[in-house]
This record gives structure tokens, sequence and C-alpha cells, in this order.
């Protein structure tokens, strides 16, 4: 009962907007395929995902494992092996994991160790969706697993005739387990982490089983302990027999905690006591009905409709919860900066150098409950670590660079999400730009003197310094922009004035983005395809663009709209070729480009994601409905090679999602969205306040992708962007399409989007 109330509680708001939505065949769920993009390698992504049961931004996630424990790799489409199912908080496999454990069934043989267990399994056994996972190994023996935000549920039918086993695996790190007979309980602590955490992190779990333990023992990483309850070590296991009669199943409930032992208790009898599989199958179904289906996209492909939801399901994962909710039901949370539990909002694992580009945009316009709540999240972060994160998991990580934590805060603002303290945001924004951590150069800004002293950071005095200094000028104009709507002017003519210092490496010569030295020289020996260096992840070809606040500046430095335009359409046709650079060797992220066989266009990274939509702020909108296109329809599909890079906390997905659309955030701080060229013929957005926003689009197809006319609510269009009010305030953008191109539509001043030179 208790856990029907919870799941009710949660769900009762945003079943009233799904009543609302019409009754499908197909329910949005049914299209997401949660292995998109798992059959991905070290030298090569295709997403680099996993399967994640979960539910919408849970605090826990659960997974099949097939690699080893320590592996970013924690699911590989082309194993055949599989060693546990894992709770997982995991972001990226170059990030990796923490607080993690894993429960593995086993028939026959008992073997302790992730390096002895695998047990065969075929991808026509197992079935994955948002809400469950469920495979049947070589042996005979069924698993099924759902999950809550901070528990799950698994099911286990052994084969018969055989060892009826469950290896609960705590990981290496520090770990402890006890196992308690009487209660059929296991309770355990898990520290396993890869760096942002307190001295006194720990993930605290606890699982019950259904039926009575007939034999145990403990595993210390050396030697196996019959018959011994507690165990401490390094790395710890335990091991837990059953004689399950035929034809019943074993079911194993389990729930964590990240602040102590007792919450993880509350968590498991809110969320999971009492529940079996199905009841939490489906809730989480329910949960992701309602949240995909502030999205209804109609008169697609079905393949078109499997790609869709499944980015959207991707979007929806990150940032996960880090707070749980006490007796009383108030949010709490144990804080990965000072370790210590406060009241309020914590959310985490989370790169806003990937994400701040469209994630954190889509949920401002349909999920803006979210976006209140993570932006606390990182005024909390402020507040007890003297920064604000940039790459968190769960705490500050040496990863990415820039100040995206800015544009978040004030993307939110513009929009109508204000329920942080200006004041205290504000301070945060400029000691964001006045400082960096003492350990972590990715947290504050990095070369901050040299930016503040020469107008930009040079090379090779900081390294990737290019590319900190068009994101710090793009940051500026977010802190300038937000101090003028609280009327501190000053302020903002400051940071204005510094929101120009991308200017200061243009080279004319060449008509790219470079590098100087301290000196004030260029470097030496221009090469526009070398990556690293004074640049991230990326060469010229990929940054050059990144002046997101001004692209019409941008285009003033190389001669005009034509010339600008003239660089852009070279993109899409130079010859794949690459100096790989200060990073030694080729990268995936390179081969990945190669592998594309669209000139210099690297899709599969961050940098250059915003840029197919620059044309329609120099006045050829055509164009970029053609390359939109192009890319959803040629490095997307619902399969496990589904991207064509990192997916990356939902941005790569988020990319797909707005364009599918027809429209992206390229800006985000300036609450406009860029046209493109939309896929569906018809999709409706439901929003706050029971509106909605419906984008049709006429006579559409695959050979149709340019827009001849547009009506927004009746009314002749021939605007480039739309606003964040007129998608608020809900009505409908009509689109007539054409197999060819209307020079005419959207080339006059009035219709560019946002410039701050303009």
């Amino acid at each position: 009962m208790v856990t029907r109330l919870f799941f009710l509680s949660i769900c009762l708001p945003f079943l009233l907007t799904s009543c609302q939505q019409s009754k499908k065949a197909v329910e949005f769920v049914d299209y997401v395929n949660p292995l998109m993009g798992t059959e991905s390698t070290f030298a090569f992504s295709h997403g680099n995902t996993y399967p994640a049961v979960a539910v919408p931004w849970g605090m826990n996630f659960w997974s099949p494992q097939t690699g080893e424990n320590g592996s970013g790799w924690m699911y590989m489409y082309t194993d055949s092996l599989m060693r546990g199912f894992r709770q997982t908080h995991q972001p990226s496999p170059w990030i990796n994991d923490y607080g993690t454990f894993s429960i593995m069934p086993l028939a026959g043989e008992l073997k302790m160790s992730h390096k002895e267990r695998q047990v065969p399994f075929s991808h026509e056994q197992e079935k994955a969706t948002p809400y469950n996972y469920s495979v049947t190994f070589k042996n005979g023996l069924q698993t099924s697993l759902s999950a809550t935000s901070r528990g799950a549920v698994l099911e286990v039918s052994f084969p018969e005739k055989q060892g009826q086993y469950v290896v609960v695996d705590a990981y290496s790190g520090g770990s402890s387990i006890t196992i308690d007979l009487e209660k059929r309980r296991v309770k355990g602590a898990s520290r396993y982490n890869n760096g942002g955490v307190p001295d006194s992190f720990a993930n605290y779990f606890m699982m019950e089983f259904s039926h009575p333990v007939i034999e145990y023992g403990t595993y210390n990483g050396d030697t196996l302990l019959h018959h011994q309850t507690d165990v401490a070590a390094d790395y710890t296991c335990a091991y837990l027999k059953f004689d399950v009669p035929a034809g019943e199943k074993l079911t194993i409930r389990t729930a964590s905690s990240f602040i102590s032992p007792e919450q993880a208790v509350i968590n498991f009898n809110r969320e999971v006591a009492d529940a079996d599989v199905k009841l939490v199958s489906n809730k989480a179904r329910e949960q992701w009905n309602t949240y995909l289906g502030r999205v209804d996209a109609e008169g697609g492909t079905d393949e078109q409709l499997r790609t869709f939801y499944s980015c959207l399901y991707r979007t929806l994962l990150f940032p996960r919860e880090f707070y749980e909710f006490d007796s009383q039901g108030n949010p709490v949370y144990y804080s990965p900066y000072d370790g210590n539990v406060h009241d309020g909002y914590m959310y985490t694992d989370n790169g806003f150098w990937d994400t701040f580009r469209a994630v954190h945009p889509l949920f401002t316009l349909l999920y803006p409950e979210v976006s209140e709540r993570v932006t606390q999240s990182i005024i909390n972060a402020y507040n007890e670590s003297g920064f604000m994160p940039e790459w968190a998991s769960p705490g500050h990580r040496g990863c990415m660079i820039g100040n995206n934590s800015i544009s978040l805060l004030v993307d939110a603002w513009m929009k109508g999400i204000r329920t942080v303290d200006a004041e205290k945001a504000l301070e945060a924004m400029i000691h964001q730009t006045q400082a960096r951590h003492a350990e972590i150069a990715s947290v504050g800004r990095d070369g901050f003197e040299y930016y503040d002293k020469l107008g930009y950071v040079p090379y090779p005095e900081i390294p990737e310094a290019t590319a900190k200094t068009l994101e710090y000028a793009y940051a500026d104009w977010c802190i300038a922009r937000f101090a003028e709507s609280l009327g501190k002017q000053d302020i903002a003519d400051k940071y204005y004035q510094k929101a120009q210092n991308y200017r200061n490496l243009y080279y004319p010569e060449h008509g790219f983005m470079w590098t100087k030295n301290a000196k004030g020289e260029w470097r030496d020996n221009f090469d526009a395809t070398e990556w690293g260096g004074p640049f991230t992840e990326g060469s010229s070809w990929h940054w050059t663009w990144s002046v997101f606040h001004d692209p019409e500046g941008l285009s003033q430095l190389m001669g005009g709209h034509e010339p600008m335009s003239a660089r852009l359409d070279s993109m899409f046709v130079a010859p794949n070729t690459y100096n790989y650079g200060t990073y030694g060797f080729v990268i995936h992220e390179i081969a990945e480009m190669v592998a594309l066989n669209m000139g210099q266009y690297a899709h599969g990274n961050q940098p250059i994601q915003h840029g197919i939509y620059l044309y329609d702020y120099i006045g050829q909108p055509w164009k970029a409905q053609y390359h939109l296109r192009e890319v959803m329809d040629k490095l997307y599909n619902s399969g496990s090679k589904g991207y064509c890079g990192d997916e990356d906390n939902g941005q790569t997905s988020a990319w797909y999602v707005f364009s599918a659309l027809g429209f992206y955030p390229v800006c985000p701080g300036m609450p406009e969205y860029a046209v493109g060229s939309p896929l569906f013929n018809k999709v409706t957005l439901h929003l706050p306040e029971g509106k909605t926003f419906v984008v049709s689009a006429k006579d559409n197809a695959a050979d149709r992708p340019y827009i001849k006319k547009a009506l927004l609510n009746g009314k002749e269009y021939p605007h480039n962007y739309l606003t964040h009010d007129e998608l608020k305030q809900g009505g409908e953008l009509t689109l007539s399409m054409d197999s060819v191109p209307n020079l005419r539509r959207g080339t006059q001043p009035t219709d560019l989007p946002y410039s701050y030179s303009k």
C-alpha cells in the first residue's frame, strides 16, 4: 500500500497532462530502444550508451553488465557474456561510475569474482525497455528487472535441478556487506568512485529476498568464507543459496541511499516494499509515457518515431536526482561537495559543456519543474564548495572547459524560471569568472588572469586556450544579460565588453579562429585541421563558429554574410583530413568525423552541432534546412549504432529532438530558437498551464525539406526564429514544405535571429 501511494503521489500531476492526450495504439514509450548507441568501443563511439532501466532523472539506474568491474564500457552490444545486473550512476564511460553494486543470479556452480561469473546470453533472448529489462541466459535462468528512482525489483526463475545462487557484489574501493538470515536481507555500503567525492562518501544499500536462505558466505577478493555473515575489505561480495520450488520466482527488492543506512530503509519502504516487477514496471511505464508524451509526434516513419522517442528517453535521464525524501517527505541530500546532509535539491552526473546547448533548454520549454530544481542545485553546489559545477559526478570533476553553469542559470532566468536568489546567483557567476579551483582546472575560469589582462587566453601558456576564450566570451555575455535584467547596468556594460573578446583570436589572414601567445604573437604554421592544442576535441574548423551570442559579429570579421556563407559551405565539402596534433593519436572523435564523410563537419562532437543553424543568421535558411535533414536522415537511427559519436548525457539526442521539432536553441540565454526543417508532418507540444504548440508541416517528405511558406497562428511568418514566449503561449506554426528552396523567405535583416552586434 505504501508503494502504491508513493507512486500515485509522484505521478498524479503528470497523469492529468497525459489524460488530455489522444490514446495511441502504440504508446510513446513503446518506440524507445534503450539499446540505441550501445555498440561502441574506446576507438569509435556509436553513442557510448548502456540500456538504462530507470525513471526520468532517477537517482539510480539499473543496467545489465557485460564488462568487468571498473570498466567504463559497462554494457557492450557485441559482448555475449553477462556478469550481473548493476545499480549504476555512470554518465559516461570516460567519467565512469560511483557508489555502484550489482546482483547476479547463478544456476549450477557458484562463482564469486566478476572476472569468473560470466554467463552466456544472446540479444534474441533479451528485451530492453526504459522500465524493464529481461533476459534468459543460455542455461535457462531468467531475470526480469524494473526500477524506481531509488530502488529496484528483480524476479528470477531458476532452471530445475541446478544450484540456485545470488551473488551480491559491492565493488572495490572499500566496501562492506552484512547478511541478516532471519530477515532474509543483505545490507552493505559501496564506496567505489572515480573522484568527485568527500571522504565520508558511501552508497548504503539493502535488499530483501522473498525466499529463505539455505546457505551463505562472503568473499573479500581473495578468500571465500562460507557461513560468514559480515565482510569489510577493499573488494567484497556475498553469496546466498536458495531452494525456490519449481514454478516459483525469487523476488529481490533493493534500495539505496547516499545519506545513511537508515535512509536506505526509508527509501526501501517507500518505493519497493511489497512491490513486484509488474507493479514497478507499470508505474515506471506510466511515468515514461507521461514525460515522453509532452511531445506527440505524428506522420513520420516507424523508424523516425523510434529514433525520436529513443533520443527523448536519453534526454530525460540526466542530470540525475541526488536528493532523497526523509521520513517526513522533505527533500534532503548528501552533498558531494562538503560531505554534509542538507535540505533541498541536488542534481548530478552532467557535463554542462555538453548539455547547456540543447538538453537544459529543452527542460526550460517542456519540463520547467526540473529546471527549477536544477538551478537551485547549482547554487547549492556553490554554497557548499565555493564554485558552481561544470562537470559533476557526483561532485566536481576535472573534465572539459568553460563556464556553462552560468548559461544554465541565465537561460532559465530569461525564460521566467526564477526560483534562485538573484543576488546570490550573480555573485556565483562573477566568482566563477574570477577564480579557479585549486585542484581542478575545469572548475572556475582557467587562465582568467590572462583573459582579463590580454582579452584572450594565450597558448601555449594555457592548454585549450582558444576554445576557453570563446566559451568565456559567451559566458560573459550571459552574465551581462543577467545583470542587465537586475538593473545593474555597470556590471552589464563591463561583461558586454568582455563578451567581444572572441574577436581577439580571429585570424583575418586565414579566416579562422586561431591562437596567440602571451606576447600577442600569432602561433606559426596555421592548420585549420589540427586538433587539440589550443582547441578542445576539435580543430579551428569546428571552434571558429563558437560565437553563440554574436554570429553577426563573426560574419563582420569574415567580411559579411556572403563570405561567411561560403566558409560554411566549404566545411561540408572540404577534404575530411586531419592533423591529430597534441593528442598524439587518432581520438575517437576524429575517426567519427572521417567516417561521416561530410567534409570537416563533425556532428559526433558538440562544438559544431549548432553550426548548421548559423545559415539562419546570415539570411540563407534554406541551406540550414537541407543540411539538417541530411544529418537527421544519415547520422541517426534507433539501432545499436544509432549515434555518430558520444551521446553525452542527452546532448546529441537533444539536438535530434529539437531539430526534428523544427527549431533549435543556438544561443541559450536568449529566449529564441532558430528555425530548421521539421521531420514530422505534425508535432504537438504539451506545455505548462495546459497550453499546446503545434508544428504542422504540409507536404512534408524526405525530398521536401525546404520551407516554402510559414504561418504563425494564421499570419504569415517570415522570420528564421521563434521566441520562447511564442511557444509558451501556445499556438500553431504551419509550414508548407517544398522540394526546391525559397530563396526569398528569411532573407531580410528583420528575419534574422538575435546577435549582439546586430
